[in-house]
């Protein structure tokens, strides 16, 4: 066994929970030198053997420290620091963090302002955005099983640029059964995430100086994918209803139309007629990404556009990333067939063979054994319990800071701020000083547009959540005595 050192009692002094204990004690460790780049890590089962700790929980960790930049980690290999870390970086404070993710965000707030607010001392860092599934949610035991009857089998069989076939198969079963979706397994293109799959398209459908309509707000990603083809965005307002639509001069329309992103807004059935009225006339291609359908809490499931797409004009896109650990990177689409030669060829040019052959076979049997399903309906039963908390929460402590739009489903709630930017920056500042980060919605938005804040809860425990949102509230009375 691989054994790390580390002053974990004073952590745990410092710190409430022992996972963002272990977080500082790898990352202060990191930055004194005392890893230096390159240093491969212990497993995490190693780890949480070491320090009594759950492996979901040394995951997460790991996790944490991969998407702040400190670590990198390769299949197979393992994970390790950070190579370009250099001495300087290691030696920095905690106000002077460079390669932060939640740095940046915090240096970010008040540039305009030339100060950077400082994270709370001592105080366990409380983060309510969108974070990828807990290990300790996931199914391990069926999913090993899963892949040890996939070694057993010719899987290295019958690939090509589409990705598995049997998983292709499994997808058009699970459209059919839980969202209505008529599609066969030729129609469907895996990619190594949902994002792979939105680049390939927009550099397919959209050409130098063509325009492209993006709600607003909507997913920086796709904004990024269409700039980089050269193409020209046309912003398309959103209400409480979602997208509003408009006869745009333009052939390729991107939409959240199930759960507008990231407002949470459902698209009635008059607009979606609307959407598919217009591709018909300008003889365009929507773009339809369906990110989180997977978790509903109440109400009646929303079909699916590409349900009421009788031209073949709809290409639906889905994403296991909310649903699997995060190593396993998988999205796919639902191609009109005129589409599905042209970017199987774009997509060979990357990729000549899928990666991952042996996990898509695995979790092709995972979904034709039930397995997948379960662990749906485990997941909606947890997320489903701690977002009513946090609605609750939010309404007998912040009633008068935010309005939100909870909705029925998804992993994150859009709450827009009852007040001015002014007053928002300052609650934000003292929030973050207490240790609460939430990821602001200003970077959704194409055009400038009043506060709002989306909130994660899936990943936390109640009382993680209970006291966040007790902090935040003391920074909203604070934030009011600071304008008297």
């Amino acid at each position: 066994m691989m054994e790390l050192w580390l002053p974990m009692d004073t952590y745990e002094q410092q710190h409430r929970y022992k996972y963002v204990a272990l977080y500082h004690a790898l990352r202060d460790a990191i930055h004194a030198g005392t890893l230096t780049g390159g240093t491969r890590l212990p497993s995490t089962r190693e780890l949480a053997v070491q320090y009594s700790m759950s492996r979901g929980s040394v995951a997460q960790v790991y996790d944490m420290l991969l998407a702040d930049g400190y670590v990198e980690a390769y299949r197979g290999k393992g994970t390790f620091v950070t190579e370009t870390l250099t001495t300087s970086t290691q030696k920095d404070t905690e106000a002077q963090i460079v390669l932060s993710a939640w740095g940046k965000r915090v240096a970010a707030l008040d540039t305009q302002k030339g100060d950077t607010p400082a994270l709370a001392q001592g105080k366990s860092t409380i983060n309510f955005q969108v974070q990828r599934m807990l290990a300790e949610h996931f199914p391990e035991a069926e999913w090993k099983s899963a892949l040890a009857a996939v070694h057993r089998s010719d899987w290295r069989e019958h690939s090509s640029a589409a990705g598995d076939l049997e998983l292709r198969e499994a997808i058009a079963s699970h459209l059919r059964w839980t969202r209505g979706i008529d599609a066969d397994a030729s129609q469907i293109v895996l990619f190594s995430g949902s994002m792979q799959g939105i680049v390939l398209l927009a550099q397919l459908l959209i050409s130098e100086g063509d325009a492209a309509v993006l709600e607003n707000p909507g997913y920086q990603g796709i904004a990024h994918a269409v700039k980089s083809c050269g193409g020209v965005i046309i912003p398309a307002d959103i209400d409480a209803q979602g997208i509003i639509p408009q006869d745009w001069r333009a052939q390729v329309l991107f939409v959240t139309p199930t759960r507008q992103f990231p407002t949470g807004a459902v698209l009635g059935l008059e607009r979606r007629k609307a959407l598919l009225n217009w591709a018909s006339e300008r003889n365009a291609v929507i773009i339809e990404d369906d990110y989180d359908s997977e978790f509903r809490w109440g109400g009646r499931p929303i079909e699916p556009l590409k349900v009421l797409d009788r031209e073949q004009r709809v290409v639906y896109v889905g994403s296991f990333s909310q649903t699997m650990v995060a190593s396993f990177r998988l999205g796919y689409a639902v191609l009109p067939p005129v589409l599905v030669d042209p970017l199987l060829a774009a997509k060979a040019l990357y990729e000549p063979v899928p990666p991952g052959l042996l996990e898509q076979r695995a979790l092709a049997k995972l979904m034709m054994r039930g397995g997948y399903l379960r662990h749906l309906r485990r997941l909606t039963r947890l997320y489903g319990e701690r977002h009513a908390f946090f609605v609750r929460e939010m309404q007998r402590q912040l009633p008068q800071a935010f309005t939100m739009q909870p909705g029925d489903a998804g992993l994150h709630i859009y709450a827009s701020w009852n007040d001015d930017r002014e007053r928002y920056i300052r609650f934000k500042t003292l929030a973050q000083e207490d240790g609460v980060i939430f990821r602001d919605a200003a970077r959704y938005q194409l055009t400038p547009g009043h506060p709002a804040v989306c909130f994660g809860f899936a990943h936390l425990e109640k009382d993680e959540i209970a006291e966040g949102i007790n902090r935040m509230r003391i920074a909203w009375e604070k934030s009011t005595f600071s304008f008297r």
